[in-house]
This record gives C-alpha cells, sequence and structure tokens, in this order.
C-alpha cells in the first residue's frame, strides 16, 4: 500500500526541524501573504496585525515539533486563530460608542460621519475594492473569519472547518450567510 503523498509544506517544516532555517522563510513566503491579509481584516489595525503576525509565527516556530501530520496549512491558520482569540481576550477597548456626551441625549457614537462614496470614486477600482473591504469588515466574527480564509487564504472548506473545530455544514452556512451579506450591502453600489 503506497503511503500519503507529503506536501511541499510539510518537506520544508522536515527541513526546517532538521536545522534549515531557510525553508522556514519559505513557509513564510508560501503563507505569509495571506495570512497577513486574514490578520489585518481581522484586527482593523495594521500594527496590531503585524504584532498579531509575528506572534502567529512564533507559535509556529515554538510548536513546530509537536505538528503531527494533517495539513500544516490548516494547522498554520489555526494557530493564527488561536493566537488572534487571545488578542482580543487582552484586548482592552478604548472607548465606548455607547458612552453619553454632552446633556446625555446623546452617545458618542451619534457623532461618526458615514461618508458616501463620490460616482468618481466608485469608478477607481481601487475604492471598490476598499468598499468591499470595508463591507467584509462589518460581517459578523464567524461569518468574515470563513469568508477570509476561503477567498485570501485559499482553505478548502474542509480545511475551514478543521481551524475552526466546527461541521463543515457550519463552514458552508457561514460562507453562504457572508456572501448573501455581502451581496446586499453592494447591490446599491453596483459592484455586484
Amino acid at each position: 500500500m503506497p503511503g500519503r503523498a507529503v506536501s511541499e509544506d510539510e518537506v520544508l517544516l522536515s527541513r526546517y526541524l532538521k536545522g534549515d532555517l531557510g525553508a522556514f522563510d519559505e513557509l513564510v513566503a508560501l503563507h505569509g501573504s495571506s495570512l497577513m491579509v486574514y490578520v489585518r481584516s481581522m484586527t482593523g489595525s495594521v500594527e496590531e496585525a503585524e504584532d498579531l503576525f509575528q506572534e502567529t509565527w512564533q507559535r509556529v516556530l515554538k510548536n513546530a515539533p509537536s505538528f503531527r501530520g494533517g495539513t500544516l496549512r490548516s494547522w498554520i491558520w489555526r494557530i493564527a486563530k488561536n493566537a488572534r482569540i487571545d488578542w482580543v481576550r487582552r484586548r482592552k477597548p478604548d472607548e465606548s460608542l455607547d458612552r453619553e456626551v454632552g446633556d446625555g441625549e446623546s452617545v458618542l457614537g451619534d457623532f461618526i460621519e458615514a461618508p458616501g462614496l463620490t460616482a468618481a470614486e466608485m469608478v477607481s477600482s481601487a475604492d471598490m475594492v476598499e468598499r468591499i473591504g470595508e463591507c467584509v469588515g462589518t460581517l459578523p466574527e464567524a461569518q468574515r473569519e470563513v469568508f477570509l480564509m476561503r477567498t485570501v487564504g485559499d482553505l478548502s472548506f474542509r480545511e475551514i472547518a478543521e481551524v475552526l473545530e466546527v461541521p463543515l455544514n457550519t463552514a458552508l452556512g457561514r460562507m453562504h450567510y457572508a456572501v448573501n451579506r455581502l451581496r446586499e450591502m453592494l447591490v446599491d453600489e453596483r459592484i455586484v
């Protein structure tokens, strides 16, 4: 009976564990870009995303000897997800939008502007990408997480289910709801 095929990721991890530090750099090159987009989209801050990105790879380094199979990509994304959960737990809100201001009849959230896009701005693809990113940022966390893992990380739905430790149908359902919600938000802007 032939053995299971070994992925490029597993070869790189094996080389790293045998002392080839360049192999780890290759792993980061393979997965770093999509992982950074994911953590950036989940944190909303470039600085915090960089910290979380570094923490993810530090955990990968620390736990590399304990990798026991499955897909390495899913394992790395699970580490990123867990690092993000820990980051959220450590975070303290700076300000509440529900804080009363002035005479007590208004809250801070009442004073946040919601700027619209002009027709000229909508024509620009960069603006459309930004707008789509904004809409993705408003998705409920569970839907946003699945959407980003699938679209940015290119993880299969089975891998997403494994990373999130949910049934496959749950991952599929979250993606379905995310896409429908994005479609509703973007339909008036003629993006979808």
